[in-house]
C-alpha cells in the first residue's frame, strides 16, 4: 500500500510541473531545477529521509540574476535617467510586493512543496514565500539555460509593467514625463532656461517643457534642475486633463 502510495505522489507532482513548464513556454533540461525552486524548507523538513533541497540556494541566485537584468533593461531604456533613479526604479521593481505580484500572475503559489504545518498556517500566500519562489525560479531558469531565457521570461512578465508605468510612481517628474512620451510614441520633449531672475545668492529660474515645438508647462525653481522638475511637473497635469477631456 505505502509503496503504491510513494508511486502515486511523484507522477502527480511531475504533472504539476508539466503543466508548469507548457504555461511558461519553458522546458527544463534538469527538471529536479525546477521542483527544488518551488521546494520549500518546511517540506524539505518533514521529508528528511528522501534527497530533496530547498529553494534557498536558486533564491539567492535568482535575486542576484534579477537584478542584473533588471538594470540592464532599465539603463537602456532610461539613458537620461541618473544613477540614483534607475536605483529608486529598480528598488520598486524588485520589492517583495511587486515580486508577489508577478508570482501571483503566474499563480506560483499553487505549485509549491509545503510541508503540513506551514499548509496549515497559510503559507501558500505568505508574501515572503512567493517572492522567494519567483527569485528561485529564475535562478533555476539561469543555471539550466542561462541568462537570455530569463531575459524571455522577464519580456513577458515584468517589462510589459514597466513599460505600462506601473513603477512610475517612483520617478522624479522629468522621468515620469519622458516615460509618459515614449509610451505613447507622441513626439521628443525640449526643456528651455527662459529666465534667471534674483540676485546670485537667491537665484530663480524659469523653465519651460515643450512637445514638439508646443509648450507644455513651465515651472519655477532654485536651480535650473528644480525649475525642469516642476515644468514637468505642470506638463503631467496638463497632458492628463487632456486624456480626461476626450
Amino acid at each position: 500500500m505505502r509503496r503504491n502510495g510513494n508511486n502515486r505522489k511523484p507522477s502527480i507532482k511531475d504533472n504539476k510541473f508539466k503543466q508548469l513548464q507548457e504555461s511558461l513556454g519553458f522546458h527544463f533540461q534538469d527538471e529536479n531545477l525546477l521542483k527544488q525552486a518551488f521546494t520549500h524548507s518546511s517540506y524539505v523538513n518533514e521529508h528528511r529521509r528522501k534527497p530533496y533541497e530547498d529553494n534557498e540556494r536558486l533564491e539567492f541566485l535568482g535575486d542576484a540574476v534579477l537584478e542584473l537584468t533588471i538594470s540592464k533593461y532599465l539603463y537602456q531604456k532610461y539613458p537620461m535617467m541618473s544613477e540614483g533613479e534607475l536605483t529608486k526604479l529598480r528598488a520598486a521593481i524588485v520589492c517583495e510586493p511587486s515580486l508577489v505580484a508577478f508570482a501571483n500572475s503566474l499563480s506560483f503559489g499553487e505549485y509549491v512543496l509545503l510541508g503540513k504545518g506551514e499548509e496549515m498556517t497559510g503559507g501558500r500566500e505568505r508574501p515572503a514565500m512567493l517572492a522567494d519562489v519567483f527569485e528561485a525560479y529564475i535562478g533555476a531558469l539561469y543555471l539550466d539555460q542561462g541568462l537570455e531565457p530569463v531575459v524571455q521570461f522577464l519580456k513577458h512578465v515584468v517589462f510589459p509593467k514597466i513599460d505600462e508605468g506601473a513603477f512610475s510612481h517612483v520617478m522624479d517628474y522629468k522621468s515620469q514625463l519622458q516615460e509618459l512620451i515614449q509610451r505613447d510614441a507622441i513626439g521628443v520633449l525640449q526643456y528651455k532656461i527662459l529666465q534667471e531672475k534674483g540676485p546670485a545668492h537667491n537665484r530663480e529660474f524659469v523653465s519651460t517643457v515643450s512637445l514638439n515645438g508646443e509648450e507644455l508647462g513651465s515651472g519655477l525653481g532654485k536651480s535650473k534642475k528644480e525649475a525642469e522638475q516642476h515644468a514637468a511637473e505642470h506638463a503631467l497635469i496638463v497632458l492628463k486633463e487632456k486624456k480626461s477631456t476626450r
